[in-house]
């Protein structure tokens, strides 16, 4: 109704209920006036005017997503502390501390919650194969990002300077609707970072080793 496109089913409906109003549905409105002509329609009519406006395939990938994020959620409980009988199972076979291993599991896990703000807020559920790959690899990126501001560390230590760089860099990766070439640059500072962190460790490493050998000497 904002954008001034209603299939003609819901002006049907709007027909019934609204008929001196029906002119406005042709063109775009503000929200408060769309919520306004809504108000209007009986209630017994207000469910068929929304799967009329919406389309069964938006209603259909609405109940998909509610249901992916639900059942994605329930996977935290394998590893989230008290109970997480996943973290407690691999204890035992590791011979480990049952509750440290549980939290461990539990800080290593939180990914998980990205992918459900990624269907959530994103057409990461859709049918269209180029969109889902695309927020996919973005996705993958953001989540390496996000993991290394919270280590400090990607192919070695990194500083709070960079570890804030990274945690910006990670939510810009998964951000809805961001334009095509902020994402690029994103993950071109993000692999920038991460050959830094690597030839900082190799540097650091070889000093390191130049040490242990004149003292050994």
């Amino acid at each position: 109704m904002v954008s001034g496109q209603l299939p003609e089913q819901a002006k049907a409906i709007f027909m019934l209920a609204a008929p001196d109003q029906l002119s406005l549905l042709n063109a775009p409105m503000a929200a408060e006036k769309a919520h306004e002509l809504i108000s209007l329609v009986p209630a017994d009519f207000v469910e068929t005017l929304l799967q009329q406006s919406l389309g069964l395939e938006a209603i259909g990938l609405a109940l998909l997503s509610a249901h992916l994020i639900i059942f994605w959620l329930s996977q935290d409980s394998n590893v989230t502390p008290p109970v997480c009988l996943t973290a407690f199972a691999a204890a035992t076979i590791a011979k480990t501390p049952p509750m440290r291993t549980g939290f461990t599991a539990w800080k290593i896990a939180k990914g998980l919650y990205l992918v459900p703000v990624l269907i959530a807020y994103t057409q990461l559920i859709s049918w269209d194969a180029t969109t889902v790959v695309t927020i996919g690899i973005f996705a993958i990126f953001g989540t390496y990002a996000m993991i290394g501001a919270i280590e400090g560390y990607l192919e070695g230590q990194l500083n709070l300077l960079w570890r804030l760089l990274l945690a910006v860099i990670g939510v810009l990766l998964v951000w809805p609707n961001l334009p095509m070439w902020s994402r690029l640059v994103c993950v071109a500072l993000f692999i920038a970072i991460f050959i830094y962190s690597g030839k900082t460790a190799a540097r650091v490493e070889r000093a390191h080793s130049a040490a242990r050998g004149a003292k050994s000497a």
